[in-house]
């Protein structure tokens, strides 16, 4: 009896890969071997990285809203602490929308602190 390959299953998943690796550099994208390995690896830190994106966000926000505090003579920290001393319940990405986008309205929360 012939031995059974299951050729089929085979090309279907390697075809799977390579289309998974398509845009890398050299046989990282011809190369079963070296795609599946690049493709793991892509997915171990496309993991990673999507935590990531939340604390780069958080730290830019942080950053726009301590420059719109600036310059109105108020340090970032000294911002946050009368915001909680206040009981205004606006978090880092509402408050870094109003800096960029509607500065009259952040001055008025800024007043509002003091």
């Amino acid at each position: 009896m012939p031995r059974a390959t299951n050729a089929p299953a085979s090309w279907r998943r390697r075809k799977r890969m390579l289309q998974a690796s398509k845009g890398y550099r050299g046989w990282r994208s011809k190369k079963f071997r070296y795609a599946k390995n690049a493709v793991w690896h892509g997915l171990t830190y496309s993991f990673a990285h999507r935590k990531d994106k939340k604390a780069d966000y958080r730290a830019l926000w942080n950053q726009r809203i301590n420059a719109a505090c600036r310059a109105q003579g108020v340090t970032y920290s000294r911002f946050i602490a009368a915001l909680k001393k206040a009981n205004i319940a606006l978090d880092r990405k509402t408050l870094a929308d109003l800096a960029v986008n509607d500065s009259k309205a952040f001055d008025a929360v800024l007043a509002a602190t003091k």
